[in-house]
């Protein structure tokens, strides 16, 4: 079932149009796990996957206590869907930690993160026979969603546009990076919105759509609306961006445990 929206905008329905073709795109027939944080971009993903009748798990990782873990379970018990969470162990971490980071050889702190989050998503698939995971990896990139997008939409469009397509590019080779890490568990990480067709439409979308000036704290505006119009709760669909690193609290931990690494690591 496909919900009928109480639009505002062409562009909204346009945008639900699309994002419900990208999510058709890579439906298998079995099980799926969702990448789930509870945050505006999983949750619109997960309300499109439930309206559309997939056959859907939704999947949280993160240390005991941390904002994803718990901030998750509550939209998870809003939206009505399964729910599964893989609690990160503190003494375990520090050895994976290093293992991962010396298998996909990057010295980028947000790549290394990404991988190792993506690690415990994909343990956990694998502990409920899911090998297929999506994300809603592409919508920051391609809604002005990050915060260095206020920069860049003060000097003009253009430098939008160009800030767009750097993140893009790192974006697509990151994910490349993950399912390295994943295929560990025979799993695969799949991100619908960064497919080419879907990243020509978001581009059509109007940047004030997107983002209004350098004072603009929420941004991903028309995602938002659409999210709110199709019954994602409120509370997670005006909710600030707090990356998956930062939310599962594995940036504050990484940073603890490599200062105990070599330094020519």
């Amino acid at each position: 079932m496909i919900v009928k929206m109480k639009t505002r905008s062409g562009f909204d329905k346009k945008l639900y149009e699309q994002m419900v073709q990208s999510v058709e795109s890579v439906r298998g027939s079995g099980k799926m796990g969702i990448s789930f944080s509870g945050g505006v971009d999983s949750s619109l993903l997960a309300k499109i996957c439930h309206d559309l009748g997939c056959d859907a798990v939704l999947l949280t990782m993160g240390f005991e206590g941390s904002h994803d873990v718990e901030f998750s379970k509550q939209i998870a018990r809003i939206l009505g869907m399964e729910h599964k969470i893989e609690i990160i162990s503190v003494k375990s971490f520090p050895n994976i930690a290093k293992k991962i980071w010396n298998e996909i050889n990057v010295d980028n702190l947000s790549w290394n993160e990404n991988c190792i989050a993506f690690y415990y998503v994909a343990k956990l698939a694998k502990k409920y026979e899911i090998d297929t995971v999506v994300t809603a990896n592409g919508i920051d990139e391609l809604f002005c969603g990050y915060n260095a997008y206020r920069d860049a939409v003060s000097k003009g469009e253009d430098a939008v546009l160009e800030m767009m397509g750097d993140k893009l590019d790192n974006e697509t080779k990151m994910m490349k990076a993950v399912n390295k890490i994943t295929s560990e568990f025979g799993v695969r990480i799949v991100q619908p919105f960064l497919s080419d067709k879907f990243i020509e439409f978001a581009k059509t979308i109007p940047i004030q759509h997107k983002i209004t000036n350098k004072d603009d704290l929420m941004r991903k505006h028309i995602v938002r609306k659409l999210a709110i119009s199709i019954g994602v709760p409120e509370v997670s669909a005006l909710k600030q961006k707090k990356a998956m690193q930062y939310g599962s609290l594995i940036h504050k931990n990484l940073l603890k445990v490599k200062k105990t690494w070599n330094k020519d690591l």
